[in-house]
């Protein structure tokens, strides 16, 4: 399982995405969070920032904690250079790259996670993943749509069909990441329905564009909840 597998846990690990600054960082940590989303430029969707703060986000945090550079970029040369520039530990791919340029990330970039996300359409979705997995250490499922005109490469704070989800998480041989329009009203349901390695939530533990404490606990409590034997 490549960086993930010494990590054992038995609730989902929670990766905080679209953080803003180091404050935010430390305080999604306060509660919990084990990964930190950092978004860079993408055609569409919130919270992206730019590089220089993503370098001064994921120079800041402690060991120990993954931050994770979203990328829409395709070629592995430019995400290698990108990935240097901001200097975090794992890459989250939210467009599709070929198998030569992901084979050219893993071999380029020892030590640094790639996680694929995968845009949740219908059945077709299942058979995209069995194509991307063995390429990366983990995936990710989320709602987008990358055949617009505009992609919609993630952020748009919908539910997709969490069967379908289920369905790949018990298909991979990869841990699986759970995102797309997560709430602390729906991430229990979501946990018992598709079983994840991690969850991944945005905008459900904002307001106005910050993180708000309030959701965070309560999102964190869902979680345990959901765990209870």
């Amino acid at each position: 399982m490549g960086w993930l597998s010494e990590i054992k846990s038995k609730t989902p690990l929670v990766k905080i995405c679209c953080i803003q600054s180091v404050e935010e960082a430390f305080l999604a940590m306060r509660f919990g969070a084990s990964l930190l989303g950092l978004v860079s430029e993408m055609p569409s969707g919130p919270g992206a920032i730019s590089e220089e703060k993503i370098e001064k986000i994921a120079t800041a945090v402690p060991r120990g904690i993954t931050t994770v550079l979203l990328t829409s970029l395709t070629n592995a040369e430019e995400i290698i250079r990108q990935q240097r520039r901001c200097k975090t530990n794992a890459i989250q791919l939210v467009d599709r790259s070929k198998g030569d340029d992901l084979r050219k990330l893993k071999d380029s970039l020892p030590g640094i996670g790639l996680i694929q996300v995968i845009h949740i359409a219908g059945e077709e979705s299942i058979t995209v993943a069995e194509e991307i997995v063995s390429f990366v250490d983990a995936i990710l499922l989320d709602s987008g749509n990358p055949n617009l005109t505009v992609k919609e490469l993630g952020g748009t704070g919908r539910v997709h069909d969490w069967r379908i989800s289920a369905r790949i998480r018990e298909l991979s041989a990869k841990p699986v990441f759970l995102a797309g329009g997560l709430t602390p009203e729906n991430v229990k349901s979501a946990i018992e329905t598709v079983k994840p390695f991690a969850v991944d939530v945005c905008s459900g533990v904002r307001s106005n564009g910050y993180l708000n404490e309030e959701k965070l606990k309560r999102f964190f409590a869902a979680i345990k909840s959901a765990t209870k034997p």
